[in-house]
Formats: structure tokens, sequence, C-alpha cells
């Protein structure tokens, strides 16, 4: 059990560009690929699933959003058995959101495969309803180690069909501190399985880990993260800019920037959660639609945000890098690094936020005196050098802050009600009148559902429904946000 001591590194010259259909998956699986979209492999799926589709176990150096979801998707979802309704497959993953994310792919991933049932087990939520689900049985779980382990504990969660095991972003667990939880959960997996971990990192922590869960890995690299910076600052889908600034200027030249290149959707990140609550008061006494994300906000707060900005209702999301860590968010025009970062790779996994899925992207920088040292260190590391720009340059816009296109309305009632995306898609454009066009993304929970539509019908869409009905009953729902007109 040690880790291979020849790296497989992928170029970018070949294996990239193999299409899907060259992978012994079945007719139904390819069948399911070109619907969802997926004709050629990233270089991490290029290189890691033929290994992977053999039940190799793997270690794979890849940045965030790169693909690795659908890498270790179909490699799990080859080895499954739908006729058997005991958890075969598991993953770990750092925080509830990067698991909502893994679990919705998942599912679009199954859906080749006939019945198959994934369950999320993550904090935040109460045990009952996941030990309920777990009773009924369930193919695939992903989850937080900790609420893994407390399932395990009870006895609601049982691994002795599992056969395959994966760890995705283990480097950010590891600094989560999770490692001992980790440790606890797969202990009690069966040895004879195939173990899968993806790491954007390789800290101590790794080789550790690996040492002792897996069994003559393959090492793969995928677009080393230095790599993937020097292409983005060398003419490459990121433009990063710098600006000087002094402390006192710091949170108004926030605004500045948004006013100059009005992107309509921004990540901020801050190094503390005070400095984050600073900026959003800032930015929202200048006529933004901002919303922080930070450790202190409860579960239920961090999903309304997160709901709010990937719905497009919120035109920034302010955040921590802990906060921040996993999220994929769709289309995300700008990065705005408030504070530089003292770590030069998470410099990288900030900026790589932005200028994905052919997206060009925009990485800026505000940078104090007491900061050059900082990023004399990210440019040294990443054998780069950043452009700068005066803030003098930065000219406002006509019209004012650009306000979001979209407005969010919270509807009481989610999956216990039986509330599906399709019956809501259903009562707007059905007997409400709407056009599909006008409605956004609809995200359903446990007890509530979200829906984005276009702010200009925010106001008619709450009127219309509440005279409505949603699945054969009258509904109670209310606007989340301030940015109709």
């Amino acid at each position: 059990m040690s880790v291979s001591s020849s790296p497989v590194s992928q170029s970018s010259a070949t294996p990239s560009a193999l299409a899907f259909s060259h992978l012994p998956l079945n007719a139904a699986a390819q069948a399911n690929l070109a619907q969802l979209g997926y004709a050629q492999m990233t270089p991490v799926q290029a290189a890691s699933l033929p290994a992977a589709l053999s039940g190799r176990d793997l270690i794979v150096q890849a940045p965030t959003g790169s693909g690795k979801t659908a890498a270790f998707g179909l490699a799990l979802l080859h080895r499954l058995d739908p006729s058997l309704w005991q958890v075969q497959a598991m993953v770990l993953c750092p925080t509830r959101e990067l698991a909502d994310q893994v679990t919705e792919e998942l599912r679009r991933l199954a859906r080749a495969a006939g019945n198959v049932k994934i369950l999320s087990l993550c904090g935040g939520a109460t045990m009952r309803p996941q030990r309920e689900s777990l009773a009924h049985g369930a193919h695939i779980v992903v989850g937080t180690p900790g609420r893994l382990m407390d399932h395990l504990e009870k006895g609601s969660l049982q691994l002795g069909a599992l056969n395959t095991l994966v760890f995705d972003e283990a480097d950010r667990m590891l600094d989560m501190g999770f490692y001992d939880d980790m440790v606890t959960v797969v202990s009690q997996c069966p040895p004879q399985r195939q173990t899968l971990l993806f790491s954007a990192t390789y800290p101590e922590g790794i080789a550790k880990l690996s040492a002792r869960f897996l069994r003559q890995p393959q090492s793969i690299t995928v677009a080393a993260p230095a790599a993937a910076a020097k292409e983005a600052t060398a003419g490459g889908a990121i433009r990063q800019v710098a600006f000087e600034v002094t402390e006192t200027e710091r949170l108004d030249a926030v605004s500045k920037l948004l006013n100059h290149y009005r992107p309509a959707s921004t990540l901020a990140f801050c190094n503390t959660k005070q400095q984050c609550r600073d900026l959003v008061d800032v930015l929202t006494a200048q006529g933004f639609v901002a919303l922080a994300l930070h450790g202190d906000l409860e579960q239920r707060e961090r999903d309304q945000v997160l709901i709010r900005f990937a719905g497009r209702t919120a035109s920034v999301l302010v955040a921590t890098d802990v906060a921040a860590r996993g999220l994929d968010i769709e289309q995300l025009e700008a990065v705005i690094n408030v504070e530089v970062t003292p770590d030069p790779e998470v410099h990288v996994h900030r900026i790589g936020r932005t200028g994905r899925a052919g997206h060009d992207g925009l990485a800026l920088s505000l940078v104090s005196m007491d900061e050059m040292g900082r990023i004399g260190r990210i440019e040294l590391a990443h054998g780069m050098t950043l452009p700068w720009q005066p803030l003098s340059d930065l000219t406002p816009a006509a019209g004012g802050p650009l306000r979001p296109a979209m407005a969010m309305l919270q509807i009481l009632g989610g999956r216990k009600e039986k509330i599906r995306p399709g019956d809501v898609l259903g009562a707007l454009t059905g007997e409400a009148g709407f056009a599909g066009s006008q409605i956004g993304k609809i995200k359903v929970t446990e007890f509530h559902t979200y829906v984005a539509v276009e702010a200009g019908i925010a106001q008619e869409a709450v009127k219309r429904l509440s005279a409505g009905q949603l699945k054969g009953r009258k509904v109670k729902l209310r606007l989340m946000d301030d940015v109709v007109r």
C-alpha cells in the first residue's frame, strides 16, 4: 500500500482530446453522456477514467472545476449494481455545498443506470429524515465526514456492500481538521474496495492517508496550479489586474471596480469574517445587492445565500476562503481579491473560480503597501508578473450600480410536500401565464422551494402564484430580494 513513485502527468496534447466514446461504457451510459452534452473528456477525465474504470486505486491532483466529479462518478457508476439495494459507493466531501453539487451531478450521470438512489448526508440538517431514507435503501451516499461518522455510530449507515470510496477535495478536508473523522469512516469500509482520492494540492496528510488506505495507487497530476496560473496570466481565459490601494480606500475601491467593469456576477474574497461584513455593508449602502458567506452563518443562512447567488439574484458574493472552498458557480464573470492571501496556492484557487467552461474571466486584486511582499511571493511561485493599473483609470459607467436581472421567490413547502422543480415551472408557465424564458433556477430543499424569476415580473409572480395552486393546493410565498423595479 504505497504511493506510486512515478506519477502519471497529463500533457495538454493528447488524452484531453479523446471522446467519451473511447471509454468501455455501455450504450445507455454513452447515450446519456451525449444527451448531457458530454462529448470530449477534460484532461482530468482523460487521464484518470481508463485507470479508474479498470479498478485501480488513484491519487489525482487536479484543480477545482476540472471535471473531476464526472471522472469519479462514471467510475463508481460503472461498478454499481442497481438491483442490489445497499450502499455500494461513498463520496466524502469537505462541505455541504460541495456534497450537494456532487449529488446533483451524480444523479444526472446515473440516469442511464435505472433506479439509482443517491443520498446527501451532511451536517446542518436533522438526522431523522436521513435515517429514514437510509432505511429504505440507497446505492450511493455523498456526505461530510462528521455526519457520515454519526450515521455509522448509530448503525443507520451500513457499508458491507461498499465497493468504491471517493475522497473529493481531500486537501480541504485535512485543512478543516477532518483527518481523524476520515480515518474513523474509512476504517469501517470493506478492505476490498476501490479508493479514488482527488485533491487540488498534495500536503503531507495526503501521503499519510494514501499510505494507510490505498492499495498501490496510481498517481496522476493534471493541470498543476502553478501551470494553470501561468496559463491564465499569459493571455488565457482569465485576465488579471492589480491595483494599489491604501487601507482607508480599500472597501470603496471595490465599488469602483464594480462600477467600471460592471460584471453581472462577482465573488469577492476577504481574509476575515469581519472584513466580509464590513464590505457587504458598504456595498449595500452604495446600491449593490451583496451577500456575505462566512463561518458565522447558520447552515440555513448559508444555503439561502448560495441559492440566491446561484440564481443570479445578487450581484456580489463576499466570502472568506474557508466558506467559499468547493463552490462551483456557473458563469462567474469576476473575482476580486479584496485582500491579498498570504498563500500563493490559495490565490490560484481564488482566481480559478472565473474563466470556466469557455467563458472569459476577470481577476482583480487590491494591494496595499503591506501586501506587496505577498504579491511578490505569488509572482515568484507561479512564474508570472501581475499587470498593474492605477485606481484613477477607473471610470464609473452610466446608470449607477448594476442590479441583478433576477429576483428570488421563497415558497413554503419543499421535498416534504413532494414538490418538484417541474411542479413550480408548470405553475408559473401554466395558470400563472409567464414564459419559460422568464424563469431562472429552481431549488427545492426539505421545507422550502426557491425560484428565480425576472425582476420585472417578481411582484406579479407572487400575486399570481398566491391566487393559484401548486400541486392542487394553495401555497404561501414571499419575495426575498429588494431588487424589484
